[in-house]
C-alpha cells in the first residue's frame, strides 16, 4: 500500500434550466444562487448585480449567466475585477456588463 492518498472530488455539472421551468422561476433560481456562491466577495457582488439584471434579461442572456455561474468563483471575481482574462467560452455580453458594475450606482 502505497502512503499517499489521492481524493478525487466529483462536482454535479451545472444546473441549466430545468424542463417545466418558467423564466420567472429561473430568473429568481439564478439571483438566490448568485447570493449564496460560497465565497463572500463573489456574493456581494454577483447577488448585488444578480438583483440589478436578472430580472430584465432575456432567455438568451439567462443562459449566458447560467453558464458564467459554472465557473469557480474566484475565476469570476478575477474576471469581473480585471485582474485576470476571461476564457474565450465565457466572455460573452453579460460577462461585460458584470465587469463594468458597479455596487454602489
Amino acid at each position: 500500500m502505497s502512503g499517499a492518498w489521492r481524493i478525487i472530488v466529483r462536482l454535479p455539472p451545472s444546473r441549466g434550466p430545468e424542463m417545466n421551468e418558467t423564466v420567472e422561476a429561473r430568473r429568481k433560481r439564478l439571483i438566490h444562487r448568485s447570493r449564496y456562491t460560497g465565497m463572500k466577495e463573489t456574493d456581494l457582488l454577483l447577488g448585488a448585480f444578480a438583483m440589478r439584471h436578472v430580472p430584465r434579461f432575456s432567455v438568451a442572456e439567462l443562459d449566458q449567466y447560467e453558464h458564467l455561474l459554472g465557473v469557480p468563483d474566484a475565476d469570476i471575481f478575477d474576471w469581473a475585477t480585471g485582474r485576470a482574462m476571461p476564457d474565450a467560452g465565457y466572455d460573452s455580453d453579460v460577462l461585460r456588463l458584470l465587469k463594468n458594475f458597479r455596487i454602489d450606482q
